[in-house]
């Protein structure tokens, strides 16, 4: 946090073009606005600072500041997305009043370096308006503009023109003309904030924590015991995933020695499960590895990363599905190797053989089937490897890697252009006809001729 002391605001790209998206005091007593373009704001206000905003990040914080504000009352909620609205009907007294209980927000915010504006009410609505638009947090609401009011600026810009300019003006005009000129939403807005139409303040939720703990009467250092709370951990972690319709992809176990020491145990997951009794095995081989020093006397288990995991169907009509014996496979070898080793082959959009495939980790990938090419395909690829040979038709023996071949059989010409639009140096040949060559030493190859410049070559190797 650098705090700019003078006329500083956030840009945002919208539109094609840098506008204002947040900006403090002093930029806007310099007569700016949010929504400005901000070549605009550079000719009001010269000696402004500017910086990308980042609505990702200010989510986050808002997150946290919510979570913050739950030491003042427990009912806590967003409003839009700079905001903050407490529903302090019950927990005011406890902080020696309204007045004394803003004075403890302010003062908190200022240390941290954050500058807020309170609003007090009522209603939801009359603080929102005192915040947004009043110069005292218990301003009175019927001296506020009828921007106040949460309405949009055509409706704001149209009750000017009539000369209503503050809710005064108008709560004492007749509702019926006002009711058929902008509709229903003007009177809702005004009655929500006078209180004559509710509004709750809906908090928001915490996000399901997925972590379980036990605390042992007496220490444990044997493995088989390690193992069994793991398990009992493991019961009751399962069916928290259970009932939020998610599965785990990673698990931290944390195990606490009575000296106060604690060691770590990671697992991560090929795919998501919430099944104990597969998940338990895993753990055996990072278990094996704790040192107990003078025995474990707590024991963490915690869902780090989930994923949402569909339901399945049971009962007398249910189809038996077996587990996914693959994914435990892959986690078994990827405890040893680390999961991100473990790979396999993805076909790709291309008929290019060195481009028709991806690796991907198989962590993170599905199987996919459905290959483009027709055509067989050799089970080794490699770099092309030049052999001595003339002619479009594959020739009858051959030298490759100091071995005197024989074609028993020549399956082909499968021709194959580039793509044009890749300047792949591999294929400035041009194109070229593929052939699959059976020698009579039993080897299976693959061999291509270039056209354009006469030569053949080796390129892969049949199974």
């Amino acid at each position: 946090m650098h705090p700019v002391d003078g006329p500083f605001a956030l840009t945002l790209r919208q539109d094609n073009s840098e506008r204002l998206y947040c900006l403090n005091s002093h930029a806007e007593q310099a007569g700016l606005h949010c929504g400005m373009s901000l070549a605009d704001a550079r000719a009001f206000c010269t000696d402004i600072v500017c910086h990308p905003a980042r609505p990702d990040l200010d989510a986050r914080f808002l997150v946290a500041l919510r979570r913050w504000a739950m030491r003042w009352c427990p009912w806590v909620g967003y409003d839009g997305t700079d905001g903050l609205v407490l529903d302090i009907s019950g927990s005011a007294h406890l902080w020696g009043g309204e007045g004394a209980l803003l004075a403890n927000i302010r003062a908190r915010l200022g240390t941290a370096g954050l500058e807020v504006r309170l609003g007090l009410g009522c209603t939801r609505g009359a603080a929102w308006a005192r915040a947004h638009y009043g110069t005292q947090a218990e301003q009175p609401l019927d001296t506020l503009p009828v921007a106040a009011l949460r309405l949009d600026d055509a409706t704001c810009t149209a009750l000017q023109r009539l000369g209503l300019r503050t809710i005064r003006e108008l709560s004492d005009t007749a509702r019926a003309p006002l009711a058929r000129r902008f509709g229903p939403a003007l009177m809702m807005r005004l009655d929500q904030a006078l209180g004559h139409m509710p509004e709750p303040v809906t908090p928001a939720l915490d996000p399901p924590h997925y972590g379980v703990r036990l605390t042992l009467p007496d220490p444990i250092g044997l493995v088989s015991d390690v193992m069994a709370a793991t398990g009992r951990l493991l019961d009751a972690l399962c069916a928290k995933l259970h009932a939020q319709g998610t599965g785990a992809r990673a698990l931290v176990l944390t195990l606490r020695r009575v000296d106060q020491g604690s060691q770590q145990v990671e697992l991560r997951l090929a795919a998501a499960m919430r099944d104990a009794a597969r998940i338990l095995p895993l753990f055996e081989r990072g278990v094996a590895t704790i040192e107990a020093g003078f025995g474990i006397d707590q024991l963490r288990l915690e869902a780090t990363l989930t994923e949402p995991l569909a339901a399945q169907q049971s009962g007398l009509g249910a189809a038996s599905k077996a587990p996914d014996r693959l994914a435990d496979l892959v986690t078994r070898i990827g405890t040893r190797i680390g999961l991100e080793n473990v790979r396999r082959f993805l076909p790709a959009d291309s008929h290019i053989p060195e481009r028709s495939f991806l690796i991907a980790p198989a962590a993170h990938s599905a199987p996919a089937t459905g290959w483009r090419s027709g055509q067989p395909r050799p089970l080794h690829l490699f770099a092309p490897e030049s052999i001595a040979a003339t002619g479009p038709t594959p020739p009858a023996r051959f030298r490759w890697r100091r071995m005197h071949l024989h074609t028993a059989r020549a399956i082909g010409p499968e021709r194959i252009a580039p793509e044009w639009w890749f300047d792949d140096p591999n294929w400035r040949t041009g194109m070229r006809d593929y052939w699959c060559i059976h020698t009579r030493q039993g080897r299976r190859l693959w061999l291509f001729h270039t056209p354009q410049t006469p030569g053949w070559y080796v390129q892969g190797e049949f199974a």
